[in-house]
This record gives structure tokens, C-alpha cells and sequence, in this order.
């Protein structure tokens, strides 16, 4: 039997690391807690978990604060929790590159929903033959996506992006000229879970920052429609 994926929670609230455990545990992963975020950089270093649930609020080191440190080192998913519905703090931690967004109260079975859903996306396929590897390499211009290594260039610069990054993205890239609206990139890159518009533009204006950062221009805004390949 394949060992369980590994997830590490992160919050202040004993009681709250008690529900979602429960909840994890059931859905088939395992868990481990850390309560606060020197402990869960601590944890990271250690065991490298699957996947990361961080509150937002916290003693110590807060979750945005966590989530920097994380990102210099990995680009594993994180799944934000926060007890704020605030605008500021949803589009700083998806641009911090955080895979999605929780606010509090929330279902526990809707949690572990969107953790599975950022780990389908994030789970490597099958390794290909040579010519497979040749053949899914999606290319426009100076855009090059290895969809295989999960890998992205800008011309002869890599750039690294998250999983939900990659996704959004290769699902441009695979139908190039073609304008998505904000539910059909929600249906493909997030799955059955349901996101917020504003989610998805946190995502284009990350992706956006990062190849803007390598010479590149990506993604094309259609105004009142959604978004589009930037063609060459």
C-alpha cells in the first residue's frame, strides 16, 4: 500500500488543529501539527510535507511570514487558513504563492476537498519515454512548458511557478488565441472546488510578475470576457 500523503497543520488553536486532523486523517492522510510558525519551519526542515494547511494569524511567525521562508526553499502546496475575510490578506497570500484560500469558519469536508484537489494537481506523472518527454513539451515563442518536469522557460530563463501557476498557465498554453473566462480556468485548474474571481486573478497577476521578471509578457487580459495566451 503507497504510504499516505503527508500534511502539516499549522495554527495557534489546539482545538482547531484537533478538527482538522480528524477531518485529514479520514480523507486518508497523515498528519502532523505544529502551533505555531517556528515550529512549522522547524517541522518542514525536518519531514518536508506533501502539502502545508497554515493559518494566517499566529504567534511567532505569521503565516505570510512562514510562507517567504518556505518559498526560498520549496515550492511544495500551501493552503492558507485565515479568520479574516479580508481582501488584502487573500491576494498577499496567493501572491505570497499560496495554492488556495480558506477563511474561517469553514467545512472540514471542504478542506480536505481542496487539499486533494492541489495535490492532484501536484502529483508528477508517470515518467515517459524519451520521445514523450520531446513530445509534451508545449511551446509559443520564446514560451517553452515541460509538462513532464513541471518546468516553465522564458527564452533560455527558467521560471519557477507553484503548481496552481503551471496549471493555469499550460492551460493557456494549450489552446493558444483562445479567450478562458475566470469559471472555465476555475473548472480546469481548480477542479470541482469552487474559488472566488479573485483567486484566479491573484494567480495571472503572479504569473504575470514572475515572466514580466524574465523579459516575458504572458497573459493577455480580455476585458470582459477573461484571459488569454499572449500571443507572439
Amino acid at each position: 500500500m503507497a504510504e499516505r500523503p503527508h500534511v502539516l497543520v499549522v495554527d495557534d488553536d489546539p482545538h482547531l488543529r484537533e478538527i482538522v486532523r480528524f477531518a485529514l486523517e479520514q480523507g486518508g492522510f497523515r498528519v502532523e501539527e505544529a502551533p505555531d510558525g517556528r515550529a512549522a519551519l522547524a517541522q518542514v526542515d525536518r519531514t518536508l510535507p506533501a502539502l502545508i494547511v497554515l493559518d494566517i494569524m499566529m504567534p511567532e511567525l505569521d503565516g505570510l511570514a512562514v510562507c517567504r521562508e518556505v518559498r526560498r526553499k520549496h515550492e511544495l502546496p500551501i493552503v492558507f487558513l485565515s479568520s479574516r475575510d479580508d481582501e488584502v490578506d487573500r491576494i498577499l497570500g496567493l501572491e505570497l504563492g499560496g495554492d488556495d484560500y480558506l477563511t474561517k469558519p469553514f467545512s472540514p469536508r471542504e478542506l480536505v476537498a481542496r487539499v486533494k484537489a492541489v495535490l492532484r494537481r501536484a502529483r508528477p506523472a508517470p515518467a515517459p519515454e524519451p520521445e514523450a518527454t520531446a513530445a509534451r513539451m508545449q511551446e509559443r515563442g520564446p514560451l517553452r512548458m515541460d509538462a513532464e518536469r513541471w518546468r516553465a522557460w522564458w527564452s533560455d530563463t527558467e521560471v519557477v511557478l507553484t503548481v496552481t501557476e503551471f496549471h493555469l498557465l499550460a492551460t493557456l498554453l494549450r489552446v493558444p488565441g483562445k479567450v478562458f473566462t475566470r469559471d472555465e480556468l476555475m473548472t480546469r485548474v481548480y477542479d470541482d472546488v469552487v474559488v472566488s474571481d479573485r483567486t484566479i486573478d491573484s494567480h495571472v497577476r503572479r504569473v504575470r510578475q514572475k515572466f514580466a521578471a524574465a523579459g516575458g509578457d504572458v497573459i493577455e487580459t480580455v476585458h470582459g470576457l477573461g484571459y488569454r495566451l499572449a500571443l507572439p
